[in-house]
């Protein structure tokens, strides 16, 4: 089987080979050799990992593992910080995201992120999703209409806020305001869709939304998703991987990865034992 067409993980099976999906799915990312540094603080070391396209990737481990700094890496987010570095290759349809040719405002139209708490912005509901295409050079009323229509729709939020898009986006729940920052990545059609912790912060009905729109959204774009809810990887995931202190020590079928891994550390884990 031609490499684009595997999901490949890090850790060996008893035969010392490696974990393969053996899927007819494509490479979205490619990433190896990853390590990463705060100055001189190493956060990641040697991490590996192929992202099919068009599947949902969880990434699970202890807190201040890296799982957070790794979903940062594959969007440019940490170029923000400043005395970080990294070494290894990041590649998003085989071309390196920190290549000299890379350009970070292209780079996070294509790569999206979600962030653990809803941080809309001081806008009203219509705006904040207006908002990315709008920076991107679209001014027609009526072609921004129709993105925002779409975007909500796409975000499962369009029925709630339809009669109140000229309302402040502060005046709807937590829940939705999630739902609403999705809706703004999404106004600018990305192909990768990174979320960390999206649902820490909500309520177990908020939560079942979010899951909902992750599994409708994951035949147009690829999800890779940081959660500390082992039930919730379980649930939408295809992939999972685990991370521990910075090393990405295992990766596979997230059923495979939930019934028989292994890694002892990562059966610990999922059991646990600790974290």
């Amino acid at each position: 089987m031609d490499e684009s067409s595997v999901v490949l993980g890090p850790a060996p099976d008893a035969a010392g080979g490696s974990d393969l999906q053996e899927e007819a799915v494509s490479v979205k990312i490619r990433v190896r050799d990853l390590d990463f540094f705060y100055e001189s603080v190493q956060a990641l070391y040697r991490n590996t990992i192929m992202i099919a396209d068009r599947r949902i990737t969880a990434l699970i481990g202890p807190s201040g593992c890296g799982k957070s700094t790794f979903l940062r890496v594959l969007n440019r987010m940490n170029d923000e910080i400043p005395g970080t570095r990294l070494t290894g290759e990041v590649l998003l349809d085989e071309e390196d995201i920190y290549g000299l040719t890379s350009d970070k405002v292209t780079l996070r139209r294509r790569v999206g992120m979600v962030f653990q708490r809803p941080n809309p912005f001081p806008k009203s509901i219509f705006d904040n999703v207006a908002y990315g295409p709008r920076i991107h050079g679209e001014t027609r009323k009526s072609r921004l209409t129709e993105i925002v229509e779409r975007s909500l729709r796409r975000a499962a939020l369009w029925d709630e806020v339809k009669d109140g898009l000229h309302r402040s986006a502060f005046d709807i729940s937590g829940g939705q305001q999630q739902r609403l920052c999705i809706a703004r990545v999404l106004a600018v059609e990305p192909e990768v869709l990174l979320m960390d912790e999206p649902c820490s912060a909500l309520d177990p009905a908020s939560t079942f939304r979010i899951e909902e729109l992750m599994r409708e959204l994951e035949n147009e774009i690829t999800i890779v998703i940081v959660t500390h809810n082992m039930q919730q990887a379980a649930r939408v995931s295809d992939t999972t991987g685990f991370f521990l202190r910075g090393e990405l020590l295992e990766v596979g079928p997230t059923e495979r990865i939930f019934s028989k891994p292994y890694d002892k550390r990562t059966e610990d884990y999922i059991q646990g034992r600790f974290g």
